[in-house]
């Protein structure tokens, strides 16, 4: 096998965002294992950086002791893009038009485009994260034949649009990260000719945690429960918060709510007292902090894996979901490590067996953990990962790419 292209918008050592660190641990892990790739990619920093800025030089860099291409980004129309992407953050039906603009004015390049052309024999595959970005719409457009998609799909007003539809329905491969989402896709998108796999994503399995020392360091000398992540509505948090305030009315309890991470949401004055916000915390800190928890709550409705519930399980503690979000329900039924939520009623009622059964809870946050552990170890991911790409490799070699080209 040659080598593998993973292209993604942006790359860096320290870049957050779901897709950014699974693609970085991914490639790590991979190029650890022996595997010669490479990522293309923009010279652009970050997500939340300006997308026609150039921060890095072009040309090819090395990150994490693997080879980084970066190309210059093409000059894009910011306002025509955030017209409708404002729509589609509202919901809004988009004209095909209005899609083609969403594309056209993403974060593309033509450098980038013209180099997977000319070195495309280089490569046994270009792997593509996530779904919504030019450099993905328009990358799979130059060898769709070698192309597979890491998508990060989940139910959202982008899944829908025709564009993705039609273009992702062409390329070689799609690897999901659970069941639902092959499900959602399959209903909506006509992948008759794409081969497809539920692999999962990788997590550090070998993490190591100390209830007591988040505790003291915190000093969090009372029950909670947790909240890790965003704090913004796209999160669902203020769901959390508003359920959370109802809780305390209605029960004689002194839990509180401890939350960790970026952003600001407003706390409903009644519960300010009862609410711990410590921000942005270290890696370790968010081990130990959640390993003292009564249970992580993810109240997100959109979610295509939640690193976080993975990390409470290997933390040893129970999570609480919404029932609306099919990954994450479905992830708590599979491994019986947790409890999920509907309504207001449904929330209080899980809380309450939390803390009725200290037993049963720390019985599902072992369940949780061996889930992880048998599905989602770094050294499963590497080999079923490796099993899919040579396998592809392997059929394009016979059938000479004529069937997918045409």
């Amino acid at each position: 096998m040659k080598k593998l292209g993973f292209v993604i918008p942006w790359f860096g050592e320290k870049i957050p965002g779901g897709a950014e660190m699974e693609l970085r641990g991914l490639t790590t892990h991979l190029h650890e294992a022996g595997v010669e790739l490479e990522i293309l990619t923009t010279c652009v920093k970050e997500f939340a950086s300006d997308w026609n800025l150039n921060y890095y030089k072009p040309g090819l860099d090395t990150v994490l002791g693997m080879p980084v291409r970066r190309f210059r980004v093409r000059l894009r129309d910011g306002a025509c893009f955030d017209y409708v992407n404002k729509k589609l953050m509202m919901n809004q039906e988009v004209s095909e038009a209005e899609q083609e603009t969403y594309v056209r004015e993403s974060v593309n390049s033509t450098e980038l485009y013209d180099y997977m052309r000319k070195h495309a024999d280089e490569y046994s595959l270009f792997v593509f994260i996530p779904y919504m970005f030019g450099t993905t719409f328009y990358g799979c457009q130059v060898c769709p034949e070698k192309s597979v998609l890491i998508p990060c799909f989940h139910d959202e007003s982008y899944f829908y649009m025709s564009v993705f539809r039609n273009q992702f329905s062409k390329i070689r491969g799609i690897i999901y990260h659970a069941e639902p989402e092959y499900e959602l896709t399959n209903r909506y998108y006509d992948m008759s000719q794409v081969e497809q796999a539920v692999l999962g994503e990788g997590v550090d399995t070998e993490l190591t945690y100390d209830a007591g020392r988040g505790r003291e360091t915190y000093h969090l000398d009372f029950p909670y429960l947790l909240y890790a992540g965003r704090k913004d509505k796209g999160k669902n948090v203020h769901t959390l918060l508003a359920y959370f305030a109802e809780y305390k009315k209605r029960q004689d309890t002194d839990l509180k709510l401890v939350l960790i991470g970026g952003g600001q949401i407003e706390i409903p004055r009644e519960i300010r007292d009862d609410v711990v916000d410590l921000g942005f915390i270290s890696i370790q800190d968010k081990y130990d902090v959640t390993a003292g928890a009564l249970a992580l709550c993810q109240p997100s409705t959109h979610e295509s894996f939640s690193l976080v519930v993975m990390e409470s399980w290997l933390c040893g503690r129970p999570v609480l979901v919404h029932g609306d979000c099919e990954v994450t329900s479905h992830f708590a039924r599979k491994s019986n490590g947790g409890l999920y939520f509907n309504d207001y009623f449904e929330f209080e009622g899980c809380l309450n067996y939390f803390q009725a059964n200290p037993e049963q809870a720390t019985a599902m946050g072992d369940l949780g953990q061996q889930f992880v552990i048998d599905h989602f170890s770094w050294k499963k991911i590497v080999e079923i990962y490796l099993q899919f790409f040579e396998k592809l490799v392997e059929e394009n070699e016979k059938i000479g790419y004529t069937e997918i080209a045409e």
